[in-house]
């Protein structure tokens, strides 16, 4: 789609651009969009090639509007985001990988395992990394207007990608959502986290190994991972332990979960630590139970489900050989 004459469209829509118009056409609030980048600083020529094919993403919105609401469970989630296919393919490619994911750790202080799980949770390893133009998607889902500010933002930062050379406007692909490459970041955390790990010049979350691995790395140090703690540890939880001490806003010492009944799931004491960690049920007290330390944190800072996490976690942990 091609909007002509280009710069005089723009100069008209500028005064429109600051706020959502409801009976706009997607392409006059495109138009609006445009001239919107253009006054936040990004160059004319940038914004107008990354437009020039934009297309309405009908299923970005049916997708944004019928999120599954069905019913899982840890116990019937986890088999299905981890299965043991998933669990040795894992291990096969941490051995292959295995010089660059120890390098990348000891820069950035994150254990390898992590890394791969990430990878193989998100995109099953670079597999499924999206195939919409995220230009296309993320004014798709800013006209659509229910998220409006934070799509608009995520737009604006996808053309920052595309002017900084990263990636072209055909090449900036991702999910009808707007996360792209092998790791699945949103174009506000690539342009805050993507490190250029091959000194190639360009950070490269589609085809370069270390760029993702690299990034993914930088992200969980960003966010305060420690490297010489694990993400949690299943427990038994006593039907006493009031709700208003749940979630991973509460934070106490080992020591004080043990004085209030949390033991290993197996019924042993936990262990004599200084850790701080937070007392998690994704399922309620119907299900499973984990004191979630730091890191758990961290992986809910990329992605705020702790089913999400914990699949995350349980990889982790399975590539290592633990259960």
């Amino acid at each position: 789609m091609r909007f002509k004459p280009w710069l005089m469209m723009l100069l008209a829509g500028l005064s429109l651009s600051a706020q959502a118009v409801p009976d706009v056409s997607f392409e006059q609030y495109v138009v609006n969009l445009q001239a919107e980048a253009v006054a936040q600083g990004i160059p004319a020529k940038t914004v107008q090639s990354a437009f020039e094919h934009v297309q309405f993403i009908e299923r970005a919105v049916k997708n944004d509007r019928n999120q599954p609401e069905f019913k899982l469970t840890l116990d019937t989630y986890l088999p299905k985001a981890v299965p043991e296919w998933k669990v040795k393919q894992a291990q096969r490619l941490y051995r292959q990988h295995y010089a660059l994911l120890q390098q990348v750790g000891k820069q950035y202080g994150v254990q390898p395992r992590f890394i791969v799980a990430l990878w193989g949770i998100e995109t099953n390893f670079g597999k499924l990394t999206g195939k919409y133009s995220l230009v296309s998607s993320l004014a798709t889902l800013a006209y659509e207007g229910r998220r409006e500010a934070f799509f608009k933002k995520e737009l604006f930062a996808a053309l920052r990608i595309i002017d900084e050379g990263h990636a072209t406007p055909e090449t900036l692909k991702g999910s009808w959502a707007g996360a792209m490459g092998q790791v699945q970041f949103m174009p506000s955390s690539f342009l805050n986290f993507a490190v250029d790990q091959d000194g190639d010049g360009r950070k490269d979350l589609w085809h370069s190994l270390p760029d993702v691995f690299g990034s993914a790395a930088h992200y969980l140090q960003q966010h305060g991972w420690k490297e010489d703690e694990t993400w949690a540890r299943r427990v038994k939880a006593p039907a006493s332990i009031d709700a208003k001490q749940l979630g991973v806003a509460v934070s106490k010492p080992l020591a004080e979960w043990q004085a209030l009944g949390v033991r290993n799931l197996d019924g042993s004491a936990l262990p004599h630590l200084g850790q701080q960690a937070s007392l998690v049920m994704p399922d309620d007290r119907e299900g499973r139970a984990y004191l979630a330390y730091d890191n758990y944190k961290a992986l809910m800072g990329w992605n705020r489900s702790n089913y999400f996490v914990v699949a995350v976690g349980y990889l982790a942990d399975r590539i290592v050989g633990k259960s």
